[in-house]
């Protein structure tokens, strides 16, 4: 079994104090049709801070992943824009910030190792895999996989494949990492486990995370701040404040904070699914 994250002394380490200088990403304003006329998401605007942990939440259809692709830059906005205001910028204008990306599916190479799986984006990069041993290597022990540099995908679990898909994310230390729906698939056991790595991870290092789910349960455990969003077109409805301290265990699962919390985003959820586009 892979050994747990929560069990490394790194993860006792303090949190990183967020800079006062304004969201690292800014939407304003964004719509995105598709070429077949669906209006997926209509003036969405919404600001995410450097270090906060955000999560989008809605219903299936109602934009959450098309607003994540937006991000990442794998998609545009029909109108409307992304900012980066704290980000330095290249020649063409595009956010100097690396970005990492959890699909909802592993999408690993099947033929290739785990070490070469995770080695990927830094082979992108020209880098040699003798220059980028000690950095696979180590990003492998954060996931708690550095026993499993040699296995193939086929011998893994599904949670050990998700753990692999999130080492070839961070492999290039990105500041903002998305993930879309990435433990949807894995039974109750493994996605609370990989509920509480991420977390750890998360206090670690400090990334900024935009998380969609459409688990109300998943994202009062793992955020600070919950856009719920309305069915398409996907448009912000509410933006909630999760009001409880980190880090968080199994046992804020059963604590009257984390309960009132589900009941409170799960009634906003259910309004936002009842609402009608003007």
């Amino acid at each position: 079994m892979p050994t747990p994250i929560a069990s490394t002394a790194a993860s006792a380490t303090p949190p990183v104090i967020r800079p006062a200088d304004g969201p690292l990403v800014s939407l304003r304003a964004i719509s995105k049709t598709f070429s077949n006329g669906t209006l997926a998401l209509r003036d969405l605007s919404l600001d995410v801070a450097r270090g906060e942990f955000v999560s989008l939440l809605g219903p299936s259809g109602c934009g959450k992943s098309t607003a994540l692709r937006i991000v990442a830059g794998l998609g545009e906005p029909t109108s409307g824009t992304i900012e980066w205001p704290t980000a330095d910028m290249d020649a063409e204008g595009r956010p100097e910030t690396e970005i990492g990306f959890v699909f909802q599916e592993p999408t690993l190479m099947p033929w290739a190792t785990v070490f070469d799986n995770v080695f990927l984006p830094l082979r992108l990069k020209r880098y040699s895999k003798a220059a980028a041993r000690d950095e696979v290597e180590g990003t492998l022990r954060m996931v708690g996989l550095d026993t499993f540099a040699n296995a193939y995908p086929r011998e893994l679990s599904g949670g050990m494949k998700m753990r692999v898909s999130i080492a070839r994310a961070l492999i290039t230390k990105p500041k903002l990492l998305l993930m879309d729906e990435p433990f949807a698939a894995l039974d109750e056991i493994n996605r609370f486990k990989l509920n509480n790595d991420l977390l750890h991870l998360w206090e670690r290092f400090g990334w900024t995370v935009i998380f969609v789910t459409h688990s109300v349960f998943e994202s009062v455990y793992l955020s600070e701040r919950i856009v719920v969003m309305a069915a398409r077109p996907g448009r912000v409805f509410k933006d909630m404040t999760i009001a409880a301290p980190y880090p968080r265990a199994d046992d804020f699962r059963t604590s009257a904070v984390y309960n009132e919390n589900c009941r409170r985003v799960s009634n906003a959820l259910d309004e936002a699914m009842g609402e009608r586009p003007n």
